[in-house]
């Protein structure tokens, strides 16, 4: 996600400092950008000389020192105690009217204000995945947020050439507050063993148009951060609707976390996905 970000960034004509706790994960983005800029000039949608700008907008920066930006947008793991420790830190080493934006999915950005000095400068900008592909920027306000804060993030969605769309701080926002609990009853359904895993993907991709099946999808995120946002929405409402499928913990326990574990839902080990054998714990009533 943040090496989407840096890339829409500077395809706009920002000038992007890139960040990350090791220098393997700053080239493993840098690498992914390079990548997608490489598909595009294949494509005619740019120019070398266009790639070759975007890149040059792109200064990475492996330690910790004063950036002088304007937005410092992060894009950690969904971990409340690893984001709590990004702000402290962003706002300790970042200009005091910089605007301090959030690419989580489902965190209070509330919370996250309130351990700086400037929470009227704190928002959420979440992106989706891939974000050099996806048009949707959800903008969320905390209850401390300003309206200045909030228009300037908006503009800079635009800027990036997205739609942002408000959202109030509520646990999982507008988006994940929809589609997890959604996801969340596939994997139930799959347990329940109303159906299997392929039968599940069928009926939301034929029946209701989806382009990916929840398993499909949920791999794709990552059945961690399904599961570390399930559990946002539980103890933020405290409704036993929001309550996560043993299935899914016992998944994310095993280490099995969708695409880029090799394993989930489907196993992608050898190539062309195929739906993995039904989980030991669910009930097999169903048949594909």
């Amino acid at each position: 996600m943040g090496a989407g970000i840096a890339q829409v960034a500077a395809q706009a004509g920002d000038e992007v400092l890139l960040h990350d706790t090791e220098q393997r994960f700053i080239d493993r983005g840098l690498a992914t950008i390079e990548r997608n800029l490489a598909r595009s000039v294949e494509k005619g949608r740019m120019t070398e000389e266009q790639r070759g700008g975007v890149l040059a907008h792109i200064d990475a920066r492996p330690k910790w020192e004063e950036f002088d930006v304007d937005v410092a947008i992060e894009a950690a793991t969904e971990n409340v105690g690893i984001k709590l420790d990004l702000f402290r830190k962003m706002e300790e080493h970042t200009p005091p009217t910089a605007i301090l934006a959030s690419n989580t999915s489902s965190i209070s950005i509330t919370r996250l204000g309130a351990v700086t000095s400037r929470p009227e400068l704190v928002i959420g900008m979440h992106y989706f995945n891939p974000v050099p592909v996806m048009k949707l920027v959800e903008v969320i306000r905390g209850l401390a947020t300003s309206d200045a804060t909030f228009e300037a993030v908006r503009a800079l969605a635009i800027r990036h050439g997205k739609t942002p769309v408000g959202a109030n701080d509520f646990p999982g926002f507008i988006s994940n507050r929809i589609l997890c609990p959604m996801l969340n009853e596939a994997v139930y359904t799959l347990y329940e063993g109303v159906g299997t895993i392929e039968s599940i993907d069928a009926v939301m991709k034929l029946g209701m148009n989806h382009p990916m099946g929840p398993f499909e999808l949920a791999d794709f995120v990552g059945l961690d951060t399904l599961l570390a946002i399930m559990e946002v929405l539980y103890d933020g409402y405290g409704d036993p609707k929001y309550r996560p499928c043993p299935l899914l913990r016992n998944y994310v326990a095993a280490g099995w976390v969708g695409r880029k574990a090799g394993r989930g839902f489907y196993d992608y080990r050898d190539g062309a996905p195929k739906a993995a054998p039904a989980p030991n714990g669910a009930k097999q009533h169903a048949k594909a």
